[in-house]
């Protein structure tokens, strides 16, 4: 979590919720974590990405350093969702010890700022997930969790998908070139429903910032589907002027 002799702020810290797509699944990074209490018994669980701020750290940026250390990637979508804070956070003897032996301080409680980031896999670098113990779990089947993770992971969800329905974020967890198809299929996983294939494509084709290419499927069964791009230009442009400011 904190690496030792680091100057940390031992009552704040960050939390990631990092969201991906794959197999047609929403899935989310989660890092193993194997202890072994003072008494000798071996405990097995997850945890979420995370880490302590260092003294003079910024909270966005402690995040965004969390991120590049657990995927290599810089840049990407990140945002603070919630504060967690309740007093009995880390009231579980297991986390407590833990927390003992990678900071060397008795921590009494902590209040985390959670972040969501949406970033796309297989852009990942698979050499830090492996060298953090990282790996893509399906939000259907999350492990056991440290602390109250799995409540961060929960309200990290729901704040996803409200913010799917008023914003185009889906976009950052999808190649640069997508068909229709891909991007229904995000959805559906996303909202955890079956989407009407005709009104889908209806609605999204309104969206002024998806761009067709002159490109198609190569080497399917079915008829090939065009390709599409986000264009965030397109997007921000039109936002500015839904908002009626021309400056």
């Amino acid at each position: 979590m904190s690496i030792p002799g680091r100057n940390i702020n031992p009552t704040i810290s960050v939390d990631c919720v990092i969201f991906g797509f794959s197999t047609n699944q929403l899935k989310v990074l989660l890092i193993e974590r194997s202890f072994t209490d003072r008494s000798g018994i071996e405990s097995k669980d997850y945890k979420l990405p995370g880490d302590f701020i260092s003294i003079n750290e910024d909270l966005d940026l402690a995040a965004s350093r969390t991120l590049e250390e657990m995927t290599g990637l810089r840049d990407i979508f990140l945002c603070q969702f919630a504060v967690f804070g309740k007093p009995d956070r880390i009231s579980n003897p297991v986390d407590m010890e833990w927390l003992l032996e990678t900071t060397g301080l008795e921590i009494q409680r902590v209040v985390t700022a959670a972040y969501y980031s949406l970033i796309n896999i297989g852009e990942t670098n698979t050499d830090f997930a492996i060298k953090n113990s990282a790996s893509w779990i399906d939000v259907k089947q999350i492990p056991k969790l440290a602390f109250d993770h799995a409540d961060i992971i929960e309200q990290g969800l729901i704040r996803l998908q409200l913010s799917l329905r008023s914003e185009p974020i889906g976009f950052e967890m999808l190649p640069e070139k997508f068909t229709i198809r891909d991007l229904q299929i995000l959805y559906e996983a996303i909202l955890d429903c079956t989407l009407d294939n005709r009104n889908f494509r209806k609605k999204i084709l309104k969206s002024s910032y998806l761009v067709q290419l002159d490109e198609k499927q190569t080497g399917v069964a079915h008829k090939p589907a065009h390709y599409y791009r986000f264009d965030r230009y397109i997007y921000e442009k039109h936002k500015k002027e839904s908002l009626g400011f021309n400056f």
